[in-house]
């Protein structure tokens, strides 16, 4: 006996629920007035239709009932339409605190991934179930789409930037993911599969070899290599200010304003250091643009990422560190 094609993809996340209970009811609204109309239609059509050439038409005049109704209701159901997605999407972009963390980096035509524990895969993705996942993503050339449609969510990849997205997997199993943004000739086959497996089945597997290396460990070798670390001392009294504590911190910068030290941030301050300037200090940094790959500034940021709640040596842990960047 062969399978059914199902309707829609099967619902695998804590986003697929919502968002099919909000597309049934758009869907469900405009059936609902299609058939409303095309029935008024018909019926008008063979009610009120000339009975002789010569008859003429009474005429009829408006009902200002009637243009309220046709007005008033459609506006509170599209207004119910959109605070019902808004609310889907508010929560989609508010991302937990206690995500699993892994990195996506698109290129024309496969998708390389990243485990937090430096474990890289091609084209596949694994999760624990029933836990939550952010990813964090990027592009080495054009943009890209990740979409997986059993998860309902999908989020562009941008070269020179970084996105995120979340979800937490419901169901184990195998789901597809694509390519939903044309990025060249074989846009059709860039694609992968997620497996989302038991926590103690992911937790075997992750432990199972084939890891590349702690990232943070080739982040802070980087660091060094780099002499990132000449410059900014953990004591924050170099020419650059000290990372210890950064990471999700608010930075002042020279003009005045402050702004969150995320990935893009850091990413910004490897890539175009005197795009932001942070209060207190010169811009005296060169550009790493095209000496280090896209994988090298992850090392980094995970590294930098490390030190979010570790004081600077020598300094108490109680103690702010100083020039957050």
């Amino acid at each position: 006996m062969q399978s059914q094609i199902p309707l829609y993809p099967e619902q695998a996340s804590n986003f697929a629920p919502r968002v099919d209970d909000l597309v049934l009811f758009m869907v469900s609204v405009c059936l609902f007035f299609a058939v409303a109309i095309s029935a008024a239609v018909i019926y008008f059509f063979f009610r009120y239709h000339r009975k002789t050439p010569n008859e003429i038409g009474v005429p009829i005049h408006g009902d200002l009932r009637l243009e309220i109704a046709w007005i008033v209701l459609p506006f509170f159901l599209l207004l119910a339409m959109f605070g019902w997605g808004a609310v889907i999407y508010v929560d989609y972009r508010h991302t937990p605190t206690d995500t699993l963390d892994i990195y996506v980096m698109g290129k024309q035509w496969m998708w390389k991934l990243q485990q937090p524990d430096g474990r890289k895969e091609i084209n596949e993705l694994h999760v624990p179930v029933n836990r939550n996942v952010r990813l964090i993503m990027a592009s080495e050339d054009v943009i890209h789409d990740f979409s997986v449609p059993s998860f309902r969510v999908k989020m562009d990849v941008v070269p020179g930037h970084y996105n995120t997205m979340w979800f937490r997997p419901t169901k184990t199993g195998r789901y597809h993911f694509f390519c939903s943004q044309y990025c060249g000739t074989s846009h059709a086959a860039m694609g992968g599969w997620v497996t989302v497996m038991e926590p103690d089945a992911y937790a075997k597997w992750l432990a199972g070899s084939g890891g590349s290396g702690d990232p943070v460990a080739i982040g802070e070798k980087l660091f060094t290599e780099l002499a990132c670390s000449t410059c900014h001392l953990p004591d924050g009294k170099g020419r650059g200010p000290s990372y210890y504590g950064v990471y999700g911190s608010k930075v002042k910068l020279a003009d005045g304003s402050t702004v969150v030290a995320d990935d893009n941030y850091i990413r910004e301050s490897i890539l175009q250091p005197n795009a932001k300037i942070v209060a207190g200090y010169q811009p005296v940094m060169p550009s790493f643009q095209g000496l280090v790959t896209e994988d090298q500034i992850l090392t980094l940021t995970a590294y930098i990422k490390s030190l979010k709640d570790q004081p600077a040596p020598g300094k108490a842990a109680s103690e702010p560190a100083t020039g957050k960047k």
